[in-house]
């Protein structure tokens, strides 16, 4: 700028100027006034733009929140939008989000890992449910959240329903997850296949187990996914064991997959369910509501009899955010009642968290969500500890994967045949019974544990006692996952063989 303020004040001093041309001139002889002018011109131009490109400040750089998430693309990009359109976006100086949808067994090393690389930090963690979160704690990386935009908008929301949590806090109080939006866990079933199939309308979790199912087989009746992929059946799985205890838990568990096609993601169980390729699959309750919007008069949520829970989903502040004050305000969103517009989507239909939501205009056109939000509230859910399920869980997962995932031909053919015996009165029940524990007990599932070289079963002990080491040492949990892949093959092959003796002549 002083540059061009001297070459102005230059072409203002008509005396200096003519004087410095009669010197150049004389200098030089040829150059002539006209292109001193145009060397002038040329140095306040230059002296502009270097003011403007240079020395003039430059606007704010946008900020990029970068979030890991369990969310499907249809709740994100609704999301996205509406946020990125709000007031608090532009208060906060965010022009940008980066999803990271990230299988939960991965989020622990990925959040760590993103602290190493500049500009890649993660800010926010969004959906997974409670134990993902909590043990997102247990290994520090929730920052306790402070912004008077959360504690302003906190009070909206209930600490519990139901007995399900809606906020955690640490051992000094402070505020390290809000449930974002609650559920419930059930299944979908399609009523025109059912009667299709001739099978009867399932009310209970172990009624998927049952033999009844089995009599589609080698097509499937039944739809689940894999828990290593989805944390909404993993919630399912965990009910399931709390409900009927590690044992029977895991039977039941074990012929609802032998029943079932075992798909890579719970959202495609729903899918599924609408389409009429299966007859049920266990969903969580926003997926049911959809497919009964979806496929209205065919489609029907059931919450289980037997028993189910009501969870919230959280969001969460990361220790690894490099922009904490925008991630709370996206986080002070998502809990308002603006953000909880969301849910609201006939294509999402979620519960909120923030019931103040159905007073919005938008509220107020979702009569149906309303009253499953007021049904849910009523329904009393079972005595679940989320503690005892993050105990065990990713032991779960794994176990799950290398005997029902992994060999699922062979289990399902054992199931198929088992099934096809006991309906046709070829086996009496007590042979029945007793061939079912030997396919389905985990605690009669022997195997050689690769740390100890000690021959164990799979109980709900080992299962807690393995739970850090299947977490933090990966060629444990691969040799583990083979060793128990194996035994299981093993035991599905007893039972075959079994059966083919009986059925010989």
């Amino acid at each position: 700028m002083k540059l061009v303020l001297e070459v102005v004040k230059l072409l203002k001093d008509r005396n200096k100027y003519v004087c410095l041309v009669n010197t150049s001139m004389r200098s030089r002889g040829s150059i002539s006034l006209k292109i001193l002018a145009i060397l002038a011109v040329a140095i306040v131009v230059a002296a502009i733009a270097l003011y403007s490109f240079v020395l003039k400040p430059q606007p704010e750089k946008k900020i990029v929140l970068r979030i890991i998430t369990r969310h499907g693309y249809d709740i994100l990009d609704k999301a996205k939008k509406l946020f990125l359109q709000s007031e608090l976006a532009k208060k906060y100086n965010i022009g940008d989000i980066v999803w990271l949808p990230v299988d939960p067994g991965e989020w622990v090393e990925i959040i760590e890992a993103s602290a190493k690389k500049p500009g890649k930090e993660i800010d926010v963690a969004w959906g997974g449910g409670p134990t993902l979160f909590d043990y997102l704690a247990m290994k520090g990386l929730l920052k306790p959240m402070d912004s008077p935009l959360i504690k302003e908008v906190l009070k909206e929301i209930p600490e519990e329903i139901n007995g399900a949590p809606l906020i955690r806090k640490d051992k000094e109080g402070r505020i390290i997850w809000v449930a974002a939006a609650i559920s419930s866990f059930g299944f979908t079933i399609n009523t025109q296949v059912l009667k299709k199939l001739n099978l009867p309308t399932p009310s209970r979790w172990i009624d998927l187990a049952n033999e009844t199912y089995a009599s589609t087989l080698p097509i499937p009746s039944v739809g689940v996914a894999c828990p290593t992929r989805s944390t909404s059946n993993t919630r399912m799985y965990e009910i399931i064991l709390q409900i009927y205890g590690w044992r029977k838990g895991w039977i039941i568990i074990t012929l609802m997959g032998a029943n079932a096609r075992v798909y890579g993601e719970s959202g495609l169980v729903r899918d599924a369910v609408i389409r009429g390729d299966i007859a049920v699959g266990i969903t969580i309750d926003f997926y049911g509501y959809t497919a009964q919007i979806q496929n209205p008069g065919n489609c029907i949520y059931i919450m289980p009899a037997d028993g189910t829970i009501i969870n919230g989903d959280p969001i969460a502040l990361l220790t690894t955010s490099k922009h904490p004050e925008a991630a709370q305000a996206f986080i002070a969103w998502v809990l308002s009642a603006e953000g909880q517009k969301v849910w609201l989507d006939k294509d999402i239909n979620r519960l909120p968290a923030n019931a103040k939501v159905f007073k919005t205009p938008e509220g107020k056109q979702r009569l149906d969500l309303k009253q499953a939000y007021e049904s849910t509230l009523e329904k009393i859910p079972i005595n679940f500890s989320d503690e005892l399920a993050l105990s065990y869980e990713n032991a779960m997962r794994w176990f799950f994967y290398a005997t029902i995932t992994d060999p699922h031909d062979k289990l399902q053919e054992a199931w198929r045949l088992l099934a096809k015996a006991r309906l046709e009165d070829k086996i009496s029940k007590e042979k029945f019974l007793q061939l079912i524990e030997i396919l389905a007990d985990p605690t009669k599932l022997e195997f050689v544990d690769p740390a100890t070289g000690k021959k164990v079963t799979f109980t709900q002990e080992f299962a807690q006692s393995i739970e850090s080491k299947i977490i933090e040492n990966v060629d444990y949990r691969n040799e583990l996952i083979k060793v128990w892949r194996e035994a299981a093959i093993k035991r599905y092959e007893k039972v075959i063989s079994e059966l083919k003796a009986i059925s010989s002549p």
